[in-house]
């Protein structure tokens, strides 16, 4: 089972982060997309997380149009800034890749002042779709059943 994830889930959800997602001509693979949107979170470089999202993150669901990169980093800042998120740290591990959809697993280390007040790990997935050629950040989820846990988190597992 899965619930709702702290605000960098709504992060996701409203689509607001940009890089560039090629690097010397080459498709970056979906983790490394993961890696360089947590790292474009982390440091509130909400325009260069922009472009790994897909566009259904970036969607306004009101009018069903594409937000604009300002609007998008807009609201990400105020997101951030509302709830005083922290990312501390992430390890993005091997996800699994199937046509143009990839899940890729994350723990995350981060805090919030609504969700995540106490900095908990939290088991994260992270569903990538391809658009253009290139993998982007659709969806995020917190993982919380053991059986979940085990079949992403193998070593995590282990421990608990």
């Amino acid at each position: 089972m899965t619930k709702p994830c702290s605000p960098i889930a709504l992060l996701v959800m409203l689509g607001i982060v940009t890089w560039t997602p090629v690097v010397r001509g080459e498709i970056l693979t979906p983790e490394e997309t993961v890696r360089r949107y947590l790292t474009a979170l982390q440091d509130q470089q909400f325009d260069k997380a922009y472009e790994l999202v897909s566009k259904a993150m970036k969607m306004n669901r009101k009018t069903g149009q594409v937000k604009s990169k300002d609007v998008w980093v807009k609201e990400s800042q105020y997101i951030f800034s509302f709830s005083e998120t922290k990312i501390f740290e992430f390890q993005v591990l091997p996800g699994k890749v199937e046509g143009d959809k990839a899940t890729v697993p994350n723990i995350l280390s981060s805090q919030d002042k609504y969700l995540n007040q106490l900095g908990v790990e939290e088991y994260e997935l992270y569903t990538l779709l391809k658009e253009d050629g290139s993998w982007k950040v659709d969806q995020q989820q917190e993982v919380v059943e053991p059986s979940e846990i085990a079949q992403w988190f193998p070593k995590k597992a282990e421990h608990q």
